[in-house]
């Protein structure tokens, strides 16, 4: 469209391109004002749309209102009222008619307010009240949350089911307060009050997080909110706060002096329970990690059994029964770790199962402290099969080595060999003269027979 109308300089364009391309520049350019004005000409078809002209001393514009807006309106408006609309400018491009297409219609007393609203917005922000490198940190898991509203109010009950449903376990206490009307400001100032009082007398429970919670409405009815007393209260208050006051498009000074605004009180609760809800997938990540440890170390003594028994490769039937032995006892090494996890996986499974009903935070420092425990028992297991398994090594080893004939040698004893290298075993097999050598445990004699004694 940009490129249309950089084009339209340098060329005799049509009629309908000239008003598409002043509708593109005045929807991007005036896309959300707000208009005071006095409402004339009202129009009111079937169609359930509005149309009107806004006009002043100086001037006049024609509106559109449509259905899906003013279903939105909690008044009438008629011909002669001053109001004050917010909307998007643009123009109905078949006919060249400039029009005003409007969002919300306020009553001119509204359009006051939101003057003195700009006004304090301007003076509490040159002050830095607004300033984010002052405002608390939510917490992750807040134990205790404090709920600021009125007890009547839908948003209670909205924050309420969302916490049941995302986490159970979270504390909520409610400290009642007015949120509509001249005095509500005092009222809830009040009720910010009491839940300090209510934290010198608790050391066990403490609140650790502050929710002012009401449904949505107009610029009067979340007026309260705007109080420059109450806006100051919030910005010294040494609990962190969430305001989850009204609907997306409702702001009030509140959102701003508080450590972090939400659009509604539904969200606001989502907010502080988004660890708890999450929580449960991080239980199974910390036990595939488990799993993940758990093989590591079985395969690691897997590779360690089979290196020892490479190296007892040998004919020898004893060395066969030992080679069975240490099979038979990685079998069962391999049954005892299956064992240890399968009961483990069933503690874990257990402790997710529970999760909802304890404290989460304590039941997972729990599951550390079983954690520790469980290895501690497979480490002592596994050293225990080990060792016994070297010292059956050991002592066979001694028997092969009692049993071959080199250990007879060490006793004093020697094997005689002719020249061929034959084993001497009768006198009938030796000469007179004839040379031999003497092997003993450690070297070797050459020997002449000089007599023979039969």
């Amino acid at each position: 469209m940009q490129n249309d109308i950089v084009s339209q300089n340098e060329e005799i364009i049509s009629v309908g391109e000239l008003n598409r391309s002043a509708k593109y520049l005045l929807e991007n350019n005036f896309s959300n004002i707000s208009v005071l004005g006095e409402i004339s000409n009202l129009a009111k078809p079937s169609s359930g749309h509005i149309y009107f002209t806004l006009k002043d001393e100086d001037g006049a514009i024609r509106c559109a209102m449509f259905k899906n807006q003013n279903l939105k309106l909690n008044f009438s408006p008629e011909n002669g009222d001053q109001c004050v609309l917010k909307g998007q400018v643009s123009l109905y491009a078949p006919r060249g008619d400039y029009q005003l297409i409007v969002k919300s219609i306020q009553p001119a007393g509204a359009g006051n307010l939101m003057q003195q609203f700009e006004a304090l917005k301007k003076k509490l922000d040159q002050e830095g009240l607004f300033n984010l490198d002052e405002k608390f940190q939510i917490p992750e898991s807040p134990k205790h949350i404090g709920i600021i509203t009125s007890l009547s109010t839908a948003a209670l009950q909205d924050i309420i089911s969302t916490v049941k449903r995302r986490a159970p376990s979270t504390q909520i206490s409610v400290s009642d307060a007015s949120v509509q009307g001249d005095n509500a400001h005092v009222s809830i100032i009040a009720a910010m009050e009491r839940i300090l009082e209510f934290n010198k007398k608790t050391e066990s429970s403490p609140i650790d997080l502050v929710v002012f919670a009401r449904g949505g409405g107009s610029i009067e009815d979340l007026w309260c909110f705007n109080n420059e007393e109450l806006a100051r209260e919030i910005y010294n208050y040494p609990i962190p706060t969430i305001s989850g006051v009204g609907h997306e498009i409702d702001f009030t000074i509140c959102d701003f002096v508080s450590d972090i605004r939400m659009p509604t009180p539904t969200a606001a609760a989502e907010l502080f329970t988004e660890f708890n809800y999450q929580l449960q997938d991080k239980f199974i990540e910390y036990k595939m990690k488990l799993e993940s440890v758990l093989n590591k170390k079985i395969d690691e003594l897997k590779n360690l059994l089979l290196q020892n028994q490479s190296k007892l490769k040998n004919p020898i039937t004893k060395l066969r029964e030992i080679s069975q032995r240490l099979d038979n006892a990685d079998l069962r090494l391999q049954q005892n770790q299956k064992l240890i996890i399968a009961n483990y996986n069933n503690k874990i499974n257990l402790l997710i199962g529970n999760i909802n009903n304890f404290n989460p935070e304590k039941r997972l420092q729990d599951l550390s402290d079983k954690v520790n425990s469980l290895n501690e028992f497979l480490q002592r297991g596994i050293s225990s099969n080990v060792k016994n398994i070297k010292n059956q090594l050991i002592k066979l080893h001694k028997n092969l080595e009692i049993l071959s004939p080199l250990s007879i040698l060490d006793r004093g004893y020697a094997i005689l060999t002719n020249k061929t290298g034959a084993a001497i075993k009768s006198i009938k097999e030796v000469s007179k003269g004839e040379s031999l050598r003497a092997r003993l445990s450690e070297g070797s004699l050459d020997l002449d027979v000089k007599n023979k004694n039969e």
